[in-house]
């Protein structure tokens, strides 16, 4: 890993919102920040049933992709440096494997050890409404130190189209890592 070069591990759930995980992955090519990409068998589904890229054209946008069953991958130790993990969408299951630290892939693995390491952790969790369960499961990993960050419009921005809403919800993401998209219209910016 470059000394000035930031990396990020991404993961993409099955949980509805593959554009949030594609845009993610195309804002951070253009800013030049490294990319591990883990996919799960049910993004894989979602993407298929809401795009037209296949899992090889995703993979493609990432620097270095895991198999979802490698427990033994590089981004699964603690010693592999890192900036942190942003999971895009991250389906509720992913979310509660995470919060009780009981880890079945690479993807929620990974989050864990992001986790302990006290690395930076934003999950974009896709699911509406949300029981007992899934809030006390994103109560749990916020006090664990990750940020639960629902792609949620802004629509004072008055957005014109899909992309503008996902592009704000992937720009405030990247925020959260101090990286500037320049497709965030910031509310009320312009007037300062």
């Amino acid at each position: 890993m470059s000394e000035n070069r930031k990396r990020i591990i991404v993961g993409i759930s099955g949980a509805s919102g593959a554009v949030y995980g594609i845009k993610l992955l195309e804002s951070l090519r253009e800013l030049d920040v490294e990319t591990h990409l883990i996919i799960s068998r049910a993004a894989e589904m979602t993407l298929a049933y809401e795009t037209d890229l296949t899992a090889k054209d995703l993979r493609a946008l990432a620097d270095k992709s895991y198999p979802i069953g490698d427990v033994g991958a590089a981004c699964s130790s603690g010693s592999f440096r890192t900036d942190g993990m942003i999971v895009a969408p991250c389906s509720v299951k992913s979310l509660a494997e995470i919060a009780t630290g009981v880890t079945s892939t690479l993807l929620t693995r990974a989050a864990d050890v992001i986790l302990k390491e006290r690395r930076r952790l934003v999950l974009m969790v896709r699911e509406t409404p949300l029981t007992n369960v899934h809030l006390r499961n994103m109560l749990t990993v916020s006090e664990m130190g990750g940020i639960i960050a629902p792609p949620v419009p802004g629509f004072y921005t008055k957005p014109e189209s899909i992309d503008d809403l996902v592009n704000h919800s992937v720009g405030r993401v990247l925020d959260l890592f101090g990286l500037e998209t320049g497709r965030v219209a910031r509310w009320r910016e312009s007037e300062t």
